[in-house]
């Protein structure tokens, strides 16, 4: 099956011979994952070439989040000037803000082409390659740029977060450290130093990392919520509950709607005798994502031990039901 979707991506690009096709190209629309691309820069527009009353068009469709407007005036705009790398580069940066990392790639892969990409573009596209779950590509990228910028903190911290999810866990932990070490304001880096250093049994360790990573986050007035929820599952783990349950509900002081810290907070709740508590957390968790499985299953649980089997059952089914589906697209989620 890997090797099928390998050849799918391959012939993907291969089909794309004008950009007029390439806008048509359906994927799935996913938020950009670094802030740094949350907006054009205005250099890019003014490199790209366009003519005074396309730029004025382009910068009121963006203004106005017409991302498909924008699209189109960008990809004519690029086939009439098929040797300009700007126009491309312009137009994977548009791509990739309205959720479309395949097109993004598809493009960026065309600039390549004609001349090696800038650090912007190479980042561009090792975030797409990550959106797209295609970690194998992405990590090679992340490589480059990492060596070529040796004092940017980024580039490390996203391979680390890469390895970790391939249980490479050793070099994910050096790379992790590498990151803190560069910027130790960087609370994300914390926090990912804190999964390696959990994944590897080191729990004072990765402890330290996540109230790192909570202090950045708070002193940031970041409203992030993972590092309190990764604190918190660590406590778990450990049976330390009392612990546990401070660490998620600090959790959700940051983020109230987090469905992830509702269903760890409902385990912990289980776990401690407090079953009216837990079912209700677990039933909020699945009233904020209702794709979200486990806590479902969680659910179930607790309704089998209060021999409520009818409404057992039917959250079990509900779990296989949306297991199947997450199964299916290939998304992991916190166990």
């Amino acid at each position: 099956m890997r090797q099928r979707k390998k050849n799918s991506f391959r012939r993907t690009g291969a089909r794309v011979g004008g950009l007029g096709l390439l806008l048509a190209i359906s994927c799935v629309a996913q938020s950009p994952v670094d802030s740094q691309f949350g907006d054009v820069p205005e250099g890019r527009i003014r490199l790209a070439g366009l003519e005074p009353a396309e730029q004025f068009r382009l910068q009121t469709a963006m203004q106005k989040h017409d991302y498909a407007a924008a699209e189109t005036l960008l990809a004519a705009h690029a086939q009439s000037h098929p040797k300009s790398q700007p126009a491309l580069l312009l137009l994977a940066d548009v791509l990739f803000l309205d959720g479309k990392q395949l097109n993004s790639v598809v493009v960026l892969k065309k600039a390549e082409l004609l001349s090696p990409l800038d650090e912007r573009s190479r980042y561009l596209l090792a975030l797409s390659y990550v959106s797209l779950g295609r970690r194998n590509l992405a990590i090679p990228e992340l490589e480059k740029l990492a060596e070529s910028h040796p004092t940017d903190a980024r580039y490390p911290y996203w391979l680390a977060r890469l390895l970790y999810r391939k249980m490479d866990l050793q070099h994910a932990l050096s790379y992790a450290r590498e990151a803190v070490r560069l910027n130790p304001a960087l609370a994300k880096a914390h926090d990912q130093l804190g999964l390696c250093y959990a994944a590897l049994g080191e729990a004072d360790s990765a402890i330290q990392s996540y109230r790192d990573a909570i202090r950045l986050s708070e002193e940031q007035a970041l409203h992030w919520p993972w590092p309190a929820l990764n604190l918190g599952t660590l406590y778990f783990r450990l049976d330390r509950l009392p612990e546990a349950e401070q660490a998620l509900n600090q959790s959700l002081l940051a983020e109230p709607n987090f469905p992830a810290a509702h269903f760890r907070l409902g385990q912990v709740l289980e776990k401690t005798g407090q079953l009216d508590r837990a079912i209700l957390e677990l039933l909020k968790a699945a009233e904020l994502d209702p794709t979200y499985p486990e806590p479902h299953y969680a659910l179930a649980r607790i309704y089998r031990r209060r021999k409520d089997l009818t409404a057992a059952d039917r959250e079990l089914s509900a779990f296989a039901r949306l297991r199947e589906i997450d199964n299916q697209k290939g998304i992991v989620r916190p166990d």
